[in-house]
Formats: C-alpha cells, structure tokens, sequence
C-alpha cells in the first residue's frame, strides 16, 4: 500500500507527518484492497487547516473526504471518520450476500 502526503501553502513537520502516516495505514484493518492513500493538507488558512484523502482500492470506488478543523490533527481525525465510514458501507454493501425479503406479487 503506497501513502503519499502533500502539503498546500506551507510545510508541515516531520513529526506531523509520521503521525498523518500512522493513522491513515489503520484504514487497511477495515479493507484489505486498499492500493493508495493520498492525503492532502491545506494550510491556506492557519487558524482552519483543512485535511483531504483519497482512497483508491481494488474493484471499488475511490473513498473521498475532507474536513477543516481548528488542528491538522483534529481536521485528520474528523476525515478519517468520514472514510471509515465510507469504506465500511461498502464493504457492508460488498459482503451482504443475502438478500433483502422477496415480496409477493398478488
């Protein structure tokens, strides 16, 4: 799995991306077809960065989300919620071999 970080409008530390890096690879443990991650943070607004990332995987759709938020790491931890939550419908939608009730035309 490839994690690619890119920054907007500034730089971000080091350690800051080495805590980006660690949270994001915790999204395999929900899918396991996951090919790339690609955060990106945007730093335009000091007092509101923002947080986007993009999740491409195997036979499924990208999963997208954004978040703004008063930290990096705050703004990471709302978008990373958003993409679980992405990532586990449809894993639910994948995996829901049975059927919904069969209705009966009269």
């Amino acid at each position: 799995m490839q994690v690619n970080i890119s920054t907007r409008h500034g730089h971000l530390q080091g350690e800051d991306q080495q805590i980006i890096a660690a949270k994001v690879e915790k999204l395999r443990r929900f899918f396991d077809r996951i090919n790339a991650i690609e955060v990106t943070v945007d730093l335009e607004k000091l007092d509101r960065p923002s947080v986007e990332i993009n999740v491409s995987a195997e036979h499924a759709p990208d999963f997208v989300a954004a978040t703004e938020s008063s930290s990096v790491v705050a703004a990471l931890d709302l978008t990373l919620d958003k993409v679980e939550q992405q990532i586990r419908k449809h894993k639910e939608r994948v995996t829901d071999h049975k059927g919904g009730p069969l209705s009966l035309i009269h």
